[in-house]
Parts: C-alpha cells; structure tokens; sequence
C-alpha cells in the first residue's frame, strides 16, 4: 500500500468528531466534553485554539496525540490515524507541565535526544542522521551552551527551549504546544513567538498552540479557533485582525453572560446588520485552515 503524500494532505483533519467521558457510577451518563467538532488546518498553518478551562482543549489535544479514540467522528493527521503519525514521528508536543524528573542527572542534550533514544535497542547508537537532528534543534533553540548542563539547573525560560527542542528532535511535521507560555511574561512571550517563527519556517512546521490566554494566541497565531465544547473557526486570511479578535472574545464569554457582539471595527464599515464580518472571517461550527 502506497504511503499517502504528505504534501497533498491536511496536516489535521477532524471529521464530526464527539467525545463523553465514561460515567463514573452507575446510572450516570458520563460527561460529553466536545460535540460536532469539525475543522481542516493545512499544512504549514499556525493555528491558535483559544478556550474556558474545561471547555475541551485538553481532551481534543489528547485526541490528536491518539491519547484518546473519539466516541465519533474521524482523525487524520497528514494521513493517518493519531497513533500512527505519532509512531512515524510525525508530532511533536509540548505539554503543559513538563514531566521530567527535574532531579534527574541528565544533560540538555540528554533530554533532547530522548524521544529518539526511546527508538533504540540499549546498546544501540543514534544515527548520524538523529544525530543531526538533535544537533539542529538546539541550534534553533539557542541551547547550544547548556547542552552539557544538567536539566534542574535550568531557568524556566532555559527549560522551555530545551523541552521545544526535544518536540523537534524527531523532525515532526506538526507540532502541538498546550499552554506553552503560562505564568510568562511579556517579554517571554514576545521571545518564544520569534522562536516559534524561527522553528516553524525553517522546519516546515504546522503548529497549533492550545490556550486560554489570548495574548499568547496572537504572539504565535495566523488561524484562531474558539473551543467550548462545540468548535467557533475563524479563517483570517489577512491574519489575526482586531475584528476576528473581538468575536473570539464574544464566543469567549458567551458561556457567561449569554450572546453578546463585540465590534471592532467602525460601524459604517460593517454593511450586514447580523455583523456576520463576511469581510475578515467567516465565523462557523466547521472550517477549514488553510
């Protein structure tokens, strides 16, 4: 069977996709966490999902990585089901609380090489081509001096990289980051989104980067998605404008305070009284990034 090409296909595609959380007692239903959700991002797109917590965002990150199987609906990635483009190396994630040992006596470079380690028999070596990888991804993160330092010595910001620099050492095609700038502050975010550029453009990279902070959303996205359940896409092909921003905000808080419109644009240049702003984004359950 011929492999598809990945040049051809959605790096995501999520098709009528559900998901209910198992009941935890008898005679109880179990929670329906995401409902009708439907979107295609592109290759090469940089995508934003913005959204309440527990309005879904970890759970439909689960179902990317093939974490979680959907109780309906379909999952591709670039071709294949999530599990599949995880075991070919195809996503790269950053989770929102890093999972090493911090006490562990593991270099930079040690930590980075991981995920490709993981691959190996115990006394195999890496390739010259992961190698490469590894060499290449602490250069894109500017980690190259504290290879050699051991992991709990890091900054926080140090830590960052290095954990971005392993999502990159298995040349993935798309990336997956949840929450990756929390607790940064302005200057932090301003730093990691000329990373992000960085590794993307040089990498090919697709990434989708899941928050509740809309800052971080703009310092890395060209796509928006608002996530509550059910899934509100924003296609901006002018990019993040302020108008696509103030409708993300009103799906935001319509769990709150009900429907609500927010404009930001001047009112004689909107010509549809729904303000449906046909003009910047076409706002929907379904949508496609491209």
């Amino acid at each position: 069977m011929n492999e598809p090409d990945q040049n051809q296909l959605p790096a995501v595609d999520i098709r009528d996709v559900a998901f209910r959380y198992p009941p935890s007692g008898v005679g109880e239903q179990g929670i329906e966490v995401l409902s009708d959700i439907t979107m295609r991002v592109q290759p090469n797109t940089r995508l934003g999902i913005l959204g309440p917590n527990g309005g879904g965002k970890s759970t439909l990150i689960k179902l990317i990585l093939g974490i979680l199987e959907p109780n309906a609906g379909e999952i591709s990635v670039f071709g294949h089901r999530p599990t599949q483009a995880r075991r070919k190396g195809l996503i790269g994630y950053l989770p929102q609380r890093i999972g090493a040992d911090l006490d562990w006596p593991l270099s930079v470079e040690q930590v980075i090489a991981m995920p490709l380690r993981a691959k190996l028999k115990p006394w195999q070596k890496l390739s010259d081509e992961d190698q490469a990888s590894i060499d290449r991804a602490i250069e894109l993160l500017e980690v190259d001096q504290l290879r050699d330092r051991r992991i709990g010595a890091l900054s926080g910001g140090q830590l960052q990289r290095t954990m971005i620099a392993r999502a990159i050492s298995t040349r993935p095609k798309l990336l997956v980051l949840d929450e990756p700038t929390l607790g940064v502050d302005i200057a932090g975010q301003q730093r990691f989104s000329s990373l992000i550029d960085t590794i993307s453009d040089e990498l090919g990279l697709t990434t989708i980067v899941v928050t509740h902070d809309m800052r971080a959303l703009v310092a890395v996205a060209d796509r928006v998605a608002c996530l509550s359940r059910t899934l509100h896409f924003h296609d901006t092909p002018d990019g993040l404008t302020p108008a696509v921003l103030a409708q993300v905000f009103a799906h935001d808080i319509e769990p709150i305070l009900g429907a609500v419109h927010i404009d930001a644009h001047a009112a004689d240049d909107c010509d549809d009284p729904a303000h449906a702003h046909h003009h910047d984004c076409g706002h929907d359950h379904k949508g496609d990034a491209s």
